[in-house]
């Protein structure tokens, strides 16, 4: 991490926002840019401890979606709509995935036009190594309160909503 800054920048664009003529949308400015920096700041840290594992964050993503699949193994699409990706992007990440030994295609038993992706043992093994680091090393020091955690999930969860990125049932 670089040394701290003496000052908040996304405060300042804020000011700069406003003294531009611009203040009705500096606060949602300000805002955003804090969830971008913010995203920034976390994935920095999962990809530090993902390394080791010789995992980048979209690679255990899928390791950990399969891990959580009947089976081990889900349609290629299905993971795609789960990890809300494009097919390309799943179909690099088994693709090196594959490579690795960690993961398998398999043709769907009933349907001929679809392909499965499994786990393989030693995916599964790996799995669950990445994500006991993740629960210690991120996610059980994240730097939210518990107040801020729920705060977030509301906010945010309203915010994807809208934007429809899903609906309630």
């Amino acid at each position: 991490m670089s040394t701290p800054l003496p000052r908040d920048p996304i405060d300042d664009a804020r000011r700069n926002w406003e003294r531009h003529g611009w203040g009705d949308v500096a606060a949602p400015m300000a805002a955003i840019t804090a969830i971008m920096r913010t995203q920034q700041i976390l994935l920095a840290r999962i990809e530090e401890v993902l390394k080791p594992h010789g995992l980048t964050f979209a690679r255990y993503e899928l390791l950990a979606l399969l891990s959580f699949a009947r089976g081990g193994a889900l349609p290629m699409s299905r993971a795609s709509a789960l990890l809300q990706v494009h097919p390309t992007s799943v179909t690099n990440a088994v693709d090196r995935l594959e490579q690795a030994g960690l993961v398998e295609r398999t043709p769907h038993p009933t349907d001929g036009r679809t392909t499965l992706v499994g786990l393989t043992g030693g995916g599964r093994a790996l799995a669950e190594r990445a994500t006991a680091a993740l629960n210690t090393e991120v996610f059980a020091r994240s730097g939210f309160t518990d107040d801020d955690v729920d705060q977030l999930i509301r906010v945010l969860g309203a915010f994807r909503r809208r934007a429809g990125d899903f609906v309630d049932p």
